[in-house]
């Protein structure tokens, strides 16, 4: 019984995801030009694509994990996150493209917003596993 209901949570879930990918993404506001003297910082990159990260965050992956809902992991716990971070990066962009279900919960494919990049995705999946480490 506990099963069935768990798994009826995850497909109302699902539906409820599914009508947040109609929301579009604003573009990450461009970063400055650097200055013509000056080579770029070498974090320069790392700090950009985290931004990015941190705004697919806010706009899509937190209705989800900020609160933990379906088994999705809190940025930031480190128990949660750390048998995920450990299958390594390629595996954590693949399940939160492609969606995915396991023993904890599900993901839907994209955090259930069809219209985020692929480098949308992983910028967010960067930031929230660079929170847990």
């Amino acid at each position: 019984m506990q099963k069935k209901t768990v798994m009826v949570a995850v497909a109302i879930l699902a539906a409820l995801l599914a009508g947040c990918g109609d929301k579009k993404s604003e573009p990450a506001p461009a970063a400055a030009p650097a200055a013509v003297t000056a080579p770029a910082p070498a974090a320069a990159p790392a700090a950009a694509e985290n931004e990015l990260g941190k705004s697919v965050f806010g706009k899509t992956c937190a209705m989800c994990h900020a609160a933990g809902v379906a088994g999705a992991p809190k940025p930031g716990d480190k128990a949660d996150w750390g048998p995920r971070i450990a299958q390594g990066k390629d595996t954590m962009y693949k399940h939160a493209i492609e969606g995915f279900t396991g023993a904890k919960g599900m993901m839907p494919a994209k955090g259930g917003s069809a219209n985020l990049t692929d480098a949308e995705v992983k910028a967010a999946v960067d930031y929230m596993a660079d929170k847990s480490l």
